[in-house]
């Protein structure tokens, strides 16, 4: 192999290091190393307490044994304050090394290889074939010992010493056989494996980064609410103690995120009346992602909603019930922001001097403006956005729901968020990017905790087994982005829904709660609302244009449904997990079949559900038992969670009839059966 030098530059190799910049490969090669984000570029995610399982095939020339150890630290330790971890050979044909790490803490770590060649393993290895082999080993020992001879003057003192023992137990011994025995003894190979010879060891090339999450950022329930909507009086806006006052009700239906639209003032100019229409009628409170009036811009609270002291007091009245509070961050202004008069610069306009205001065509936002990231202004609008999400962290918020981050630079989200967790690795970001799949996956990359998904318009079976196993099982992405499933949203009233009715929400909501392990639903759900605007996914008279007061214990609620269903995801540990979904057989493509279980086998759960919101469908759905280690002639004993009916079954196939109206999903928890041997003499 050769390499073409600079042109005038002679091939002149004096030193080792001038062989090595003459080549690409290494003395050991580490590659393939997983995972691993488009080649180290960005950092996977894990939780805390998860373990990071680290693969990668590493070899080298003939046949001497090699040693690799799995290197971590903090970012913010030392570069040099690596803990390592001994890989193991899995797979000795296809050279793959592993090993696993606990992740203890909500923070930023780094993780790299190192192999060596280990001439004490080939040692070990080639004179015990020699052994066996009766041969003569005389010369073998020599080496043996040259190699503890070599070890010793690696050592600290205390093992210095304990060489030393070792040295005199070698030269002491009678004969061949004795010495052998000393050199192979488990003493000497503890101490060699301690002072390895790593003088030619290589390491990987890249340092790659996990960002380690609290638990929340995999294992969430999330309740949507318009803060302004949450009273009793439709003609003007609730405030934030009317939000205290439905807090315990939340928590009792078992969410622990609240998740607020945007709280701050709402533009006056072009505000935008009911049902998106382009002029305000007298008493119209307008979009809320209208941001910013002369009563302030993205740092202030809307008056009607109270003060900052008041939000303080909701976001504490939330944790003391175990919730965490979601903020809507929507990076747009209207055409009334104090940022327009304080800094034209950071936006466009037309050349008859009006602003230009947000456009997706043929869609116009005339009460929106967009800022303009780039430009000589970048640096001073950058570090602004930074000042307000740190204020907002600063009031108790630890999420943010970015509204269409699609829309603005990545670069800009990768640097405030990693400003941001840097400071406050609590700090959760979720992506709202209903967009290509390039671009959701790309600021998942970078930095967003979570992300919406095209869960919403995945209605049947084969969709759903083809997206989920893509999204979580099989594809890469598992490694990066967590899907946060959203049956609807203030944007979004998909036409299943529309046509379905309650069982339909019902179904739609059991999947996005056992499919992913975080979801969220937007108040009014429970309520059934969904009257569409003619001909469109959204809603009619939609809160977003809007006050709105409901009565949350409407008839024909789902209420209890939804509480049952958060209290059997709380009470199982499987559900608690993302990449352990399978998909398993059903006989009827109307019904899906699927299961989940906890790391350690302890909590085995599978989901059936009726897909088709109008009929009733029978089938049989087969359970995996081989896999559960469950025999085809024994006994296991099942529970369905939402009825509380206890069974013993025997066999793989079983035959459940789903009703959309009444039952149209049953979720079986699986315990294995000890099955006793009456023939035993101990019975």
């Amino acid at each position: 192999m050769a390499y073409d030098a600079p042109q005038g530059t002679p091939h002149r190799i004096a030193t080792p290091q001038d062989f090595a910049a003459h080549v690409r490969s290494r003395s050991v090669v580490i590659q393939n190393v997983r995972p691993e984000i488009d080649d180290g570029r960005y950092a996977v995610k894990r939780e805390v307490g998860d373990t990071l399982e680290v693969s990668a095939e590493v070899f080298k020339e003939g046949h001497g044994r090699i040693a690799a150890v799995l290197k971590v630290r903090r970012a913010k330790d030392a570069p040099d304050a690596w803990t390592e971890l001994p890989m193991t050979l899995v797979n000795p044909g296809l050279d793959c090394w592993q090993a696993g790490v606990v992740l203890p803490e909500n923070t930023r770590y780094c993780y790299t290889i190192e192999a060596w060649d280990d001439g004490w393993a080939t040692w070990k290895h080639d004179i015990g074939k020699k052994l066996e082999a009766g041969q003569v080993v005389d010369l073998e020992l020599i080496e043996g010992r040259t190699l503890v001879d070599a070890a010793r003057g690696r050592a600290d003192a205390a093992d210095a010493q304990a060489f030393a023992l070792l040295v005199q137990r070698v030269d002491a011994a009678a004969t061949a056989e004795d010495k052998a025995a000393v050199l192979l003894g488990r003493q000497a190979d503890d101490l060699m494996r301690r002072w390895p010879d790593r003088s030619r060891s290589v390491c990987y090339d890249r340092t790659l980064e996990v960002m380690v999450d609290p638990v929340r950022a995999r294992f969430a329930a999330w309740y949507e609410m318009a803060p302004r909507s949450q009273g009793t009086d439709p003609t003007r806006s609730s405030t934030f103690d009317d939000c205290i006052a439905r807090l315990p009700e939340i928590r009792e239906m078992g969410f622990d995120v609240v998740y607020l639209l945007p709280i701050h003032p709402i533009g006056k100019l072009n505000r935008k009346g009911r049902n998106n229409a382009v002029t305000a009628q007298p008493g119209d409170p307008g979009s809320p992602y209208a941001i910013g009036s002369d009563e302030g811009g993205h740092d202030a609270i809307h008056p009607d909603l109270g003060t900052e002291a008041d939000f303080r007091r909701f976001v504490g009245e939330a944790k003391k019930l175990g919730m965490e509070v979601a903020m809507d961050i929507a990076v747009q202004c209207a055409p009334d922001h104090p940022w327009i008069a304080q800094h034209p610069e950071w936006f466009e306009f037309r050349p008859d001097g009006t602003i230009r205001y947000a456009e997706n065509p043929p869609k116009k936002y005339q009460d929106i403006v967009n800022v303009n990231f780039y430009g000589d202004h970048q640096k001073e609008l950058w570090e602004e956005m930074r000042r307000i999400f740190r204020h907002w962290v600063d009031c108790g918020v630890t999420i943010f729901r970015i509204d269409n981050p699609h829309t603005k630079p990545v670069p800009f989200w990768e640097w405030v968020i990693r400003e941001i967790k840097d400071e406050h690795p609590e700090v959760i970001f979720l992506s709202e990017a209903f967009t290509r799949p390039t671009m959701l996956n790309m600021l998942a990359k970078i930095g967003f905790s979570q992300s919406y998904t095209y869960f919403t318009w995945r209605n049947f079976r084969h969709e759903l087994e083809q997206y989920l196993t893509d999204l979580v099982i099989e594809g890469e992405t598992r490694e990066y982005l967590r899907p946060n499933f959203f049956p609807t949203t203030p944007d979004i009233l998909p036409e299943y829904l529309q046509r379905g009715g309650r069982p339909a929400h019902m179904i739609r909501l059991t999947l996005a709660a056992t499919l992913s392990s975080v979801y969220g639903m937007y108040n009014g759900y429970e309520l059934i609302e969904n009257a569409p605007v003619p001909g469109k996914e959204e809603f009619l008279d939609s809160e977003k244009y809007q006050y709105k007061a409901r009565d949350w214990n409407a008839p024909g609620n789902i209420r209890d449904f939804v509480t049952d269903l958060n209290r059997i995801r709380t009470e199982n540990p499987a559900f608690h997990e993302l990449t352990n979904l399978r998909f398993h057989g059903s006989s009827d493509q109307n019904v899906i079949f699927y299961g989940k279980r906890s790391a350690d086998d302890g909590n085995i759960v599978f989901v059936a559900v009726n897909l088709d919101p109008f009929e009733p469908h029978g089938a049989t759905l087969t359970f995996p038992l081989e896999e559960l280690g469950i025999g085809p002639d024994d006994a296991f004993a099942v529970e369905e969670l939402f009825s509380g009916t206890r069974r013993l079954w025997h066999g793989a196939e079983h035959h459940v009839t789903l009703d959309p109206e009444a039952n149209p999903a049953m979720i079986f928890r699986v315990t294995r059966w000890k099955t006793v041997d009456y023939h035993s003499p101990c019975y």
